[in-house]
């Protein structure tokens, strides 16, 4: 798990750090003294757990994630356990550890967030075993739902705002964003080959350097999903 630390006491966040150590899962990528600076790290990176100080000058810990749109998991760090309460209305807090807190208190408190951790994989897991049953997709296109067949799809190209999808029969301009229909398509037939660019790997007609080929598209392949396409290709 990829972890920050947000805390302006630099003991605090020393002591998280070592704490922390001792779990090979458990791997501290940043250290905050300010959520501001937290928040621009936020903007361009992912992780899976926040250490999240409350009493911080400007910024309290609360204000801070009310600026996150979908948040990690966090669990909070305080002097103060009056905020406990408080804490427990937001889903993203795990666990409250008041300061100055035992070992086995963390412990504890890493214990309960890899569990939660756990059966949120295996939802993710579900959900995906579900989408991969499915084999029609609903587009909103003037106000009306068209339904496509998922296995006609061949190629997904992201345009701006909006996306084009080609099919076998019939190209479709959607508003929409590649990410979000990449979350609807089946993980055994597509691949997220370039930033803008999702395949139906099955309908690959030719494969040359760091490019494909489908019907007559020619697709660019970035370096970093080239290893993910040869694994999921047949080859010989």
């Amino acid at each position: 798990m990829n972890c920050i630390i947000i805390d302006d006491e630099a003991t605090a966040r020393a002591i998280i750090l070592k704490l922390s150590s001792v779990f090979e899962d458990l791997t501290i990528i940043k250290e905050f003294p300010n959520a501001i600076e937290a928040i621009k790290f936020l903007n361009q990176n992912e992780v899976d757990l926040i250490f999240l100080d409350i009493h911080m000058p400007d910024f309290t810990g609360f204000d801070f994630i009310e600026t996150l749109k979908n948040p990690p998991q966090i669990i909070l760090t305080t002097s103060d356990a009056n905020f406990a309460i408080q804490g427990f209305e937001y889903d993203c807090i795990v666990d409250f550890l008041l300061k100055p807190f035992s070992t086995e208190r963390f412990e504890k408190a890493i214990q309960k967030t890899m569990k939660n951790a756990s059966k949120h994989i295996d939802k993710a897991s579900a959900e995906k075993n579900e989408k991969n049953l499915s084999n029609d997709l609903f587009v909103n296109i003037d106000r009306r739902l068209i339904k496509i067949d998922i296995d006609s799809i061949y190629l997904i190209e992201a345009k701006g705002d909006y996306i084009q999808i080609k099919t076998e029969d019939k190209n479709y301009t959607v508003h929409s964003t590649l990410k979000k229909i990449e979350d609807k398509l089946p993980d055994n037939k597509f691949l997220k080959v370039h930033r803008s660019f999702i395949i139906n790997f099955n309908k690959i007609i030719d494969i040359e350097d760091s490019s494909v080929l489908i019907k007559r598209d020619v697709i660019p392949v970035s370096r970093s999903n080239r290893p993910e396409l040869m694994k999921r290709l047949n080859l010989l």
